[in-house]
């Protein structure tokens, strides 16, 4: 190994040591970068020429028409929260499916995939399903394990089921690895790949996962009944079809004009978070939720989250710079190409990686930093772009679940009462983990489970 293997080595060592320290995410991508940019220079292994290039990316990404979704889907989300939408269905479930055993935890399941498609926020959905529906399952006997791991598993659906902040930020992400790998083989006019095509790839293995979590639910509470009582009678509210219509009509709508309108080809997926954004706005004032307070609560949301999303992705775009000029994205390409078991084994290697990252670190670190890394390696041994996208989704989608610093969990355990160990917590995580490792490996098996436009 060179001096400059060592360096790729120790920078990418650097960056973990940092994040694990609880170092802010987009100031340690960028300084420890240029620590070791630093370094390089003084030991003659690093060319300074690498770091002219920053301004032209930082200029590409603040005009990056796909990266407009981001404010767009975050606003929808934030404001369909605010509209108290989760409130409404999760009672309309509730007076549904209440009567069955497990009922109430299907119910979970289905307002978790109801808010996935209309929002794509993890945060939002957690923490709202867990204010109403936690406390009623623990006070009605639900086991704590499934109650809270139900909760978690279901507010996670928002990263693979459309439209995903994830999978607008691994479609950002691919279409640039994708553009690299054609141009290294030699393929001048390099085709693309778009969010609009991971929408679709990630429709089926979505809602094939929230399948898998409520066979899950329904086996649990067959063969264990005092786990998953079914909801007394007397608290279960009588709904009339006009108030079940009324309750379900509306985001059936916004899910139709936002998804619809990708899937059909009408909009591009900016154009339709464009749509969403207008369209929560709507809902909330019909719903009698719209004022100025909450209007300015959700952007100041907004501008929060994006921009913590966009100084990430600036802080990524220096760190793959000082990577790339130490020769690392050669050797990664290298290690892969040269693994026991061809593509089976590079695939293998790099989900395992990513897998045990998202024990330490965000979706959105390991997008930015691993994903741009691995994905022009595994792309030029002929990985079809869509597939491979919802790949990561939903091994990305794990990081949210595994403790000790899955996300969804810190979310839960911030507004689950006093009497949820966290150890009930941690332990109800891991029979979904379990489940989304067992999608992960079907997709490998039955590639055509995305549909590839």
């Amino acid at each position: 190994m060179t001096l400059a293997d060592f360096l790729a080595l120790g920078l990418f060592a650097g960056l973990l040591a940092a994040l694990t320290l609880g170092y802010p995410v987009a100031l340690t991508l960028g300084g420890v970068a240029l620590i070791f940019a630093g370094i390089g220079s003084l030991l003659g292994a690093f060319d300074p020429a690498f770091l002219a290039a920053l301004p032209n990316r930082i200029f590409g990404i603040v005009s990056n028409e796909t990266l407009l979704a981001v404010p767009l889907f975050v606003f929808m989300g934030v404001m369909l929260e605010r509209s108290r939408l989760a409130e409404r269905l999760l009672t309309t479930m509730a007076a549904l499916f209440g009567g069955l055993r497990g009922g109430l935890a299907l119910s979970v399941l289905a307002v978790g995939a109801v808010l996935a498609a209309s929002t794509g926020i993890v945060g939002a959905t957690v923490v709202t399903m867990g204010l109403i529906s936690l406390p009623t399952m623990l006070r009605l006997g639900y086991d704590a394990r499934l109650a809270s791991g139900v909760i978690a598993a279901s507010g996670t659906l928002g990263q693979i089921i459309p439209p995903s902040l994830a999978l607008v930020l691994l479609g950002d992400v691919l279409s640039n690895a994708y553009q690299q790998a054609q141009l290294k083989q030699g393929v001048y006019s390099p085709e693309t790949v778009s969010v609009g095509d991971l929408f679709v790839g990630a429709l089926v293995p979505g809602l094939l996962l929230v399948l898998c979590y409520a066979l899950y639910v329904i086996w649990i509470a067959w063969r264990n009944p005092q786990r998953a009582p079914a909801l007394p009678a007397a608290e279960r509210p009588s709904i009339a079809p006009k108030a079940l219509v009324s309750v379900l009509l509306p985001p059936l709508l916004l899910i139709m004009a936002v998804l619809g309108s990708i899937l059909a080809g009408i909009a591009t997926p900016t154009e339709a978070a464009a749509v969403g954004a207008v369209g929560a706005s709507v809902l909330a004032a019909a719903s009698g939720q719209l004022d100025l307070k909450r209007l300015r609560e959700t952007l100041d949301s907004t501008v929060k989250v994006s921009s913590m999303v966009y100084l990430i992705l600036i802080g990524a775009a220096l760190f793959s710079l000082v990577f790339r000029g130490f020769g690392g994205d050669t050797r990664v390409a290298e290690l892969l190409h040269n693994l026991p078991g061809g593509l089976l084994g590079a695939l293998i290697l790099v989900n395992l990686c990513m897998f045990l990252l998202g024990f330490v670190i965000d979706f959105i670190e390991i997008t930015f930093v691993v994903v741009p890394i691995v994905a022009p390696a595994l792309l030029m041994l002929g990985v079809d772009p869509v597939w491979l996208g919802v790949l990561f989704a939903i091994n990305l989608q794990t990081s949210f679940l595994t403790p000790p610093f899955g996300f969804a969990l810190f979310y839960l355990r911030g507004v689950a009462p006093p009497e949820l160990r966290t150890a009930d917590l941690y332990r109800g995580a891991v029979p979904f983990v379990v489940i989304q490792l067992l999608m992960l490996t079907a997709l490998v098996v039955f590639p055509q489970l995305v549909w590839v436009p």
